[in-house]
This record gives C-alpha cells, structure tokens and sequence, in this order.
C-alpha cells in the first residue's frame, strides 16, 4: 500500500479528503514538525529526517526570538486595527514568503503574493526517491537560509534552489512557512488567472498560481494565493490578470519588503500606481514606494519607525535625500527587529503610510 493510499484511508477516517491530509501531512514532514498517526510517520524515522528537523527548530527558534515574536508584539502598537483586519493582504515582489506576511497581518481572510520564481508541483512525499532525500531536504533548507538569516529571499539564489531537486518551485517553501506558522492546511489547487483576472484552468492561462487553503492559529479560514507573474509595465501589459485580481479584493494591506527598488524605475510605474490607489495601509521598508510618492500631507499620513541609513551598496543609486532629511529631523521610533535589506534592527527603518482620501 502507497502512501497516498494510505493518506487516503486516514482522510476517511478524519472525515477530511484524501487530499487534504496529504497535504497537511506533507507541509509538517517539509517543515520538520512531528506527523505523529499519519502515513507520513514512517518516513521521518531516517537519520535524514531528524537531522532536517533539528537544524529547521534551531533556525525557528533563532527568528522567532529575533524576528517574528518582535514583531507579533510591535505590530498591534502601530499598525492599529490594519494588524487584526480580515481585509485582503498584497504582497508585491514577495516570493514564497508568507512567514512576515503571516507575521505583520495574521488576520487577513486572502494573501496575495507574487514574485517571477515558478510554483512549481505540489510535493508528493511517495513520489521522492528515499536516495534522493538527503539531498532534497538539505536544498530546501538551504532555500529558506537568506530569508531566516537576513528576512528576505535572494532572486538569483532562488533560481538555482528551487529548480534543484524533486521539490521545485515556491510550493515547498509554503507548506514550510504555513506549518511553521501553526497553520492546518485544508486544500490546494493549482490555478491559473487570464487577461481579465479570472480563474482559468491549470496550464490554459498566463498567470500561473497556487490558492492553498488553511486555518491559522486563530481556528479561522484563510485563503493564500501565489502567482508567478512579471509586474514590469511591460508584463501587466501582456497579462494584467494578477493586478485584476488584486483590484476585486481592495483596498488591501500592503506589504514591501526587499523589493529590489524596482518600483523607483518608471519601468514599475503600473504596479505602483495601483498600490498608491489601493492600498487602506502601506507598510514598506526604502526599497519599496519612493517617499516622493507619499509625501503630500494632504493625500498621505505617514509614520517612520528606525534609523534611514540609506540602501545597500547594491542599490546606492536608490538613496533618497528627503527621506534622510526627514529622519535626522525627527525622533523616529525604534525598530527591535531588522527588515528587509536591513537585517540589522540599529539599521533598520519602516514607513507606514495611511490615505488621507479614499481608495476607489
């Protein structure tokens, strides 16, 4: 008897669907928490199992202590009611990371992520060689290092990592985050979106996704988007399918984080037009919405917590004078925790940035 078989006979029992309890049983397995009375328990008896798990608690319990309990503390302080609202949450130039999407907003009812790193197949535990575990679990854990180490994911690294084994794609970063997160996964579909944002089948669209499913810690539904889509002006002009979507669901919770600078090019101009329109709360690190854009007190209401030390080298080009000026003339609250490029919490800033007008 196979494992999906098995899985199957165990969702019957539950009174969840075969699929479900594959999946949930899959992201636990991929996240190195115990699957104890599953079909996946067998498997984590290999010496390559354990060490997955020991080495995933030692990082957990290292970003929890750093990063996302202090934040989990700081955001109802000063996110307000944006902290605990069921509004959708976007989330640009995100890659898989739903762990700091989960951790400033946990209450909202859909998360819309996207990035251009590929989905990628749902994982299938029966289908992994037991010679080709080692290896495949090392990848996955060295695709997660950047973003528990430094809170942000590298593209050109993720390019390599998530192409690199049977466990390809953004999927299994998800399952890990969503398990680590105390989420029980409920579904997951494969979905894709076409030119006017509606859902069309796998394969048939432009906008290739994943809509998983889940209850958070809370015991309440939520719904977790992913698409891999190019948000350039010129790749919403050849499939705007994924802002469409967003549109039906705003105005929503901003997130920006590490987001390369690109919507400081005019080549980005369409997604950060939309964002400026759409948004009920844009929460951003410098590397997101150029402060230009929301500098007009009469349109904008925006606090800064950190120190503005300017981008990396990386970007240098980037540095915003206003923005300098505006935090060496006043006393901006401390971060506890780093962000973005700036992993360092003494280097560390946020804008939190509020309409004054409503959205349409």
């Amino acid at each position: 008897m196979n494992f999906l078989t098995l899985v199957a006979l165990l969702g019957l029992c539950i009174g969840a669907s075969a699929a479900d309890a594959v999946a949930d049983a899959a992201a636990k397995f991929l996240a190195g928490l115990p699957v104890r009375g599953t079909a996946a328990e067998p498997l984590t008896r290999s010496a390559e199992w354990a060490q997955h798990a020991t080495e995933l608690d030692r990082a957990w319990a290292k970003v929890e202590e750093l990063q996302l309990g202090k934040i989990r503390n700081w955001a109802p302080a000063y996110l307000g009611a944006s902290s605990t609202s069921h509004a959708a949450m976007f989330y640009m130039f995100s890659g898989p990371d739903f762990l700091y999407a989960n951790a400033f907003y946990p209450s909202a009812n859909t998360y819309l992520l996207c990035g251009i790193e590929p989905v990628g197949a749902i994982p299938q535990l029966d289908n992994l060689p037991p010679a080709a575990l080692a290896s495949s679990l090392a990848t996955l854990r060295k695709s997660l290092e950047s973003s528990l180490n430094w809170s942000f994911f590298i593209t050109k690294n993720m390019k390599v990592d998530l192409t690199a084994t049977q466990l390809s794609g953004t999927l299994p970063v998800l399952y890990v985050f969503l398990a680590r997160a105390g989420c029980t996964i409920d579904s997951v579909e494969l979905v894709a979106l076409n030119r006017d944002g509606a859902f069309v089948p796998p394969g048939k669209g432009a906008a290739a996704g994943v809509k998983i499913v889940f209850f958070g810690t809370s015991g309440r539904q939520q719904t977790l988007y992913y698409f891999s889509s190019d948000l350039s002006d010129s790749g919403l002009r050849a499939n705007p399918g994924f802002l469409k979507l967003c549109e039906r669901q705003a105005p929503g919770l901003t997130l920006l984080k590490a987001a390369s600078f690109l919507m400081h090019e005019e080549g980005f101009s369409k997604v950060r037009s939309f964002l400026l329109a759409h948004s009920s709360v844009i929460l951003q690190d410098d590397s997101g919405i150029p402060y230009r854009f929301l500098a007009d007190p009469a349109q904008w209401k925006v606090r800064f917590c950190g120190r503005y030390v300017g981008p990396i080298d990386l970007f240098k080009q980037h540095a915003q004078p206003d923005l300098a000026r505006l935090f060496q003339s006043g006393i901006p609250v401390p971060l506890g925790f780093g962000f973005g490029y700036q992993w360092q919490p003494r280097s560390a800033s946020l804008m939190i940035a509020v309409p004054k007008v409503s959205s349409p």
